[in-house]
């Protein structure tokens, strides 16, 4: 009986097994917990559609410095949250920022595929997506893909930008 007492419970084989059951346990419990990310599906295929055409009409005025349409597709109440430059609040001062400092030396190309859209009831819709900058000045600076959020208005029956959000 001393021979089984020792075999099972001093050295190694009492230690083994008990680490392999923790681990076993703690895998199970984990895994219960854990939830994948599922693909992106649009929960309505036509507004996805409809705000991605905005974002490209936008971005088109953006890279061909149109300072007319951008300021036509941004809200009166606009918020704009950018990681490095903070926020800015005034329409006349983004679209004065944009003519100092993006007019001709930077562009944006949006990731394909990339664009999640989804319903704000009674308001509008969210677009979530990534983008690359490309600096006309620095011809060889890599650019690096970076997310914007972007939540869209539709009013009288125009879609408008109220809020975005940028990081980079």
């Amino acid at each position: 009986m001393n021979d089984l007492f020792d075999f099972f419970f001093k050295g190694n084989f009492f230690i083994k097994t008990v680490t392999l059951l923790y681990t076993l346990l703690l895998s199970w419990v984990m895994n219960g917990q854990v939830h994948e990310i599922p693909n992106y599906k649009p929960v309505a295929v036509n507004l996805h559609n409809e705000i991605v055409k905005m974002d490209s009409i936008f971005f088109n005025a953006y890279n061909t410095c149109n300072l007319k349409t951008q300021a036509d597709m941004l809200s009166d109440d606009i918020e704009f949250f950018h990681d490095k430059g903070g926020v800015s609040t005034s329409k006349s001062e983004i679209i004065a920022a944009t003519k100092k400092n993006i007019c001709g030396k930077v562009t944006r190309n949006l990731i394909k595929g990339s664009v999640e859209v989804y319903p704000i009831n009674n308001y509008g819709a969210v677009e979530i997506g990534y983008h690359k900058f490309f600096n006309n000045q620095e011809p060889n600076a890599k650019a690096i893909p970076s997310k914007f959020i972007v939540v869209w208005k539709k009013e009288n029956n125009r879609w408008l930008m109220t809020k975005i959000i940028s990081l980079h």
